[in-house]
This record gives C-alpha cells, structure tokens and sequence, in this order.
C-alpha cells in the first residue's frame, strides 16, 4: 500500500470540515490525483458527496460501532488504490462517547489508532489572535493526536487572515490554507444535515468552485506533504453482518436512498447478489430474490407518491408471505400502517407492521444503539448484539401490538427498552446496523 493519508477535522461541528473536505478532494482529483475519502463516524449523507468529489465511492470509519479489525480492513480498503486518502472528521476532534479508550467513536481515536496527522480547520469568524489559544489546546491535548496543519476558514479580510496566521504560526504549526467567509461556498442543510448529494441539480457546479478556492486559498502541496503512509490490513472482511439472502430485493430510489457501503460490499464479499428496486417507480421486489431490505432515506417527502405505489405495496405483501422483508429506520416507517408528514396529512404505507409514525410532531432521535436481538432475522440471531446508530425526526404515534425486534441500549449501555417490530416474516427498526459487536 502506497497511500498517503490525513484527517480533516475542526474543534467543532459546523466549523467547515464538509467544505475544506470537498474543496481538497476537487481540487485534487481535477489535478490528476487519485484521490480518495472516507467519513469517522456514522454519517452516511457526507459519502455521496465524496463519491461525487473523487470518482470512488468511500467508507464509513467508526471507532465505537466497528471492532478494530473491522477498523484496519475498512481503511485498508479505502486507501487501495489511491495515492492520498482524506478522512473527514465527526463533531470535534476529540468528541465521542464515554466508553473504553480507542472505542468513543471520536475522530481522534482514528488518528492515534492509524497514526495519521490531523489538518484541524478553525472557523475565526468572530475572532482572530485567539484562534492560537484553541490551535494550542488541541495540539496539546493528546500526545497521540498530532496537528500537522491550520486551515483558516471564513476569513474575514486580508488583515484578519494576517492577524491569526502569525499567532497560530508562532506555535510551530504551520497554517497550510485561509478561506474567505463566502455564502457561495456553503453547502445547503436540512434536518437531518446535508441536502443529499443526488438533489443538487448544480451538484459538478458547487464542486468546481470548491476545487477553485482550495487552489487559491489552500497550499495543496503543503497539505499532500504533510500526509504520511496508511498503514492497515488489506483485503479481509469487510462486513461482520452476514448477508440475509443469496439474492437480496434492495429499494434504491430518492426515497429509499441509504445503506452503508460496507454492509453492502460485505453481502457481496459472501457471495451474495444485490438486485435494486424502486418503491417510487411502483416496482416489487423482484420474484427472484429471497430477502427484501428497505434502507433508510426520506420518505416522508415522497409520502403521497409512496401511498399511491399500489402494485410495490401488493408485491411487497405478497413476498412478505414466504421470504424476510426488513426496514431500517425511513424503510420501518413505510413498513407500518400509516405515516403524518410536516404539514399534517395522513398517508396509508404498507401496514405490514401494526406502528404509525408522524413527522408534524417532531423529536430528535440520535445516537449509537446497541441492540440485542430477540429473533433470528436478518441482522443476524436471535441473542446476538448488533451496534448501529439512529438518527432521526420521526415519532411513533401509535406503537402497534407486534412482538418487539430488539433489547436496546445507548452508546453508554444506558438501556433503552424494547426497540423495533417483528411479525412473520416482516421486522424492522429505527436505528442502522452497522457491525456486530466486537472486541478484536
């Protein structure tokens, strides 16, 4: 292996690492570079528009929801075939979960584990000689976590980059780029973060200019420089949830737009093929397939489109009578009886579970889970523990008579009670698998 790698991460959420992210992969890949990403953490929505930036689809890299070894062969498959592997950093540099040392689900449990130098980006807005108090207290939180570089980002003036470059530089680190405060370089948001990749009609238009202000405002050799070698397992398994099905039915449209890359390649490692469908295009899941999966997404925007999919909710009822059908977190709101959008109206989904949710009374639901299985089923058997993440606005209005699908807990083993419904063949949940638990 022969890449060279970094993480990009801030003291903060909201301080720019999507950005400056972007920026470095477009500008990089429009030199020729081949460059590649990956995301700490368990946000799926960021990859997209990796993928989008380089060419490649990339990883997610979770300290607290991967066992180590999951860790190494992820990061091995991200680098292969790159010559400079980005990591974009989750929250603050050193925010996680209480829990063992290495296992927070931190960035910067990435960063000791692998040894790779962080790119920490400042948002100095509102501020300027301070900025070198914050540069200074990250730099010497952690003997394990090295700050290679400084990003300066929105940028007030020439005289306000001046004014923090000097402090910051004084610390012996050196400030590797300094972007302007510019609305045009922000990336629209909704609730559940991003506006995903596949939405954005100019999506190749935003990515040029992100790529032209890292070659003006970003020293791209200075950053490459400060790369060091990747240094993980090659190859291996990359999944440890097995796959449901030898021919798994997997709904791919606007809808129904997320599963982890992982899971999805891990299934394929097996031997496992994946057939896509589209809800929204009123197709079934194929006949010749014997599991049907149902990923996250946004279907309480697409809530009319799928109530009237008369021919995908007949198929879905007719498979769901002889092979597994599971939903994960927006595929579990459509397994149920009915969903309430934003504005308040009622929409009949597939009622192959006996729940109901609502989207106009909303309530945040975030966090890593972890979930004891009390079935078998497609996640794997039953008394087996599943970590995942749940991220969403959606409340159960009305929680059914089904038999529970799981014992769950938080990131900090706070139990949380029964979680999810099962009935027959059909089970789903709110959160997102995303390893079995692990220790090695």
């Amino acid at each position: 292996m022969t890449a060279r790698g970094l993480i990009v991460s801030a003291p903060r959420s909201g301080a720019g690492k999507t950005t400056v992210t972007l920026a470095l992969l477009a500008a990089l890949a429009r030199r020729g570079t081949a460059v590649r990403a990956a995301k700490a953490g368990p946000d799926y929505i960021d990859l997209a528009f990796h993928a989008a930036a380089t060419g490649a689809n990339g990883y997610n890299l979770d300290s607290w929801a991967m066992p180590p070894a999951l860790l190494d062969a992820l990061l091995g498959e991200a680098a292969r075939g790159a010559d400079v592997l980005i990591i974009e950093g989750v929250m603050g540099l050193f925010d996680g979960v209480a829990g063992a040392p290495g296992r927070r689900g931190a960035t910067a449990d990435l960063a000791a584990r692998f040894a790779l130098p962080i790119l920490l980006v400042i948002d100095v807005s509102g501020q300027s000689q301070s900025a070198a108090a914050v540069v200074r207290g990250f730099a010497t939180h952690d003997p394990a976590v090295r700050i290679a570089g400084v990003v300066l980002n929105r940028v007030g003036s020439e005289r306000h980059r001046e004014l923090v470059a000097q402090v910051v530089a004084a610390l012996g680190i050196p400030v590797m780029g300094a972007v302007p405060r510019h609305e045009k370089l922000a990336l629209p948001e909704r609730h559940l973060g991003l506006v995903q990749a596949g939405e954005h009609a100019d999506l190749a238009g935003r990515l040029d200019a992100l790529a032209q202000a890292a070659e003006r405002f970003i020293d791209l050799d200075a950053v490459i420089a400060a790369a060091v070698l990747v240094t993980a397992a090659a190859g291996g398994k990359v999944s440890s949830l097995r796959p449901p099905g030898g021919r798994i039915a997997l709904a791919r449209d606007a809808a129904f737009t997320f599963v982890y890359p992982h899971i999805v390649e891990g299934w394929r490692a097996a031997g496992a093929e994946i057939v896509p469908f589209s809800p929204l295009a009123d197709e079934p899941p194929p006949e010749s397939c014997d599991c049907c999966w149902l990923p996250g997404g946004y279907p309480e925007l697409h809530a009319g489109a799928l109530a009237g999919a008369a021919r995908f909710r007949s198929g879905l009822a007719g498979f769901a009578q002889t092979r597994p059908v599971h939903g994960e977190c927006g595929g579990f709101i459509v397994l149920g009886e009915g969903l309430e959008d934003a504005d308040g109206a009622r929409h009949g989904m597939t009622g192959l579970l006996g729940h109901a949710t609502s989207f106009a009374h909303r309530r945040l639901h975030l966090g890593y889970r972890e979930a004891r299985l009390l079935c078998d089923g497609p996640i794997g058997a039953a008394g087996a523990t599943v970590r995942g993440h749940e991220f969403h606005y959606a409340t159960l209005t009305a929680p059914g008579n089904d038999a529970p699908f799981s014992d769950l807990a938080d990131g900090q083993g706070r139990p949380l009670g029964a979680s999810g419904s099962r009935r027959g063949n059909v089970s789903g949940t709110f959160f997102h698998a995303i390893a079995h638990a692990g220790t090695a």
